[in-house]
């Protein structure tokens, strides 16, 4: 039903920059949140920042001050700007979307979820 393909991940030093991107296809409207999270082996999947139906964003403690999220309504696109980044930045970025969603616990129950794309921060 509904399509994520996450972008913009690679290999940075400590401090550094990056921007990704999640394009969502398929049937994807204004009553979807989209969230990103992470995840490094052998750790649980952890949500970094979402924005509800309301367009109402949340991030989590690491990201505060440090992340941006940003999302194109009309094409449904949500992107996340991440300013200084540190080594526990380091994992795999994934995307994820549903309807009315606004909580990380119901996006990992119930999202649609993306291929994730990596990203490496190196001291």
């Amino acid at each position: 039903q509904v399509r994520l393909e996450e972008s913009g991940g690679g290999s940075v030093q400590a401090g550094g920059s990056l921007r990704l991107t999640c394009v969502a296809d398929g049937f994807v409207n204004w009553w979807y949140g989209m969230a990103w999270f992470r995840q490094s082996p052998g750790k649980e999947r952890e949500g970094v920042a979402l924005i509800d139906q309301n367009q109402t964003i949340r991030y989590s403690a690491s990201a505060r001050g440090r992340f941006v999220l940003t999302k194109d309504n009309a094409k449904h696109t949500l992107y996340l700007e991440m300013n200084n980044l540190k080594p526990e930045d380091t994992g795999t970025y994934s995307c994820a979307a549903g309807f009315g969603l606004s909580r990380y616990d119901d996006f990992k129950n119930r999202g649609h979820w993306g291929q994730g794309t990596e990203v490496t921060v190196s001291s």
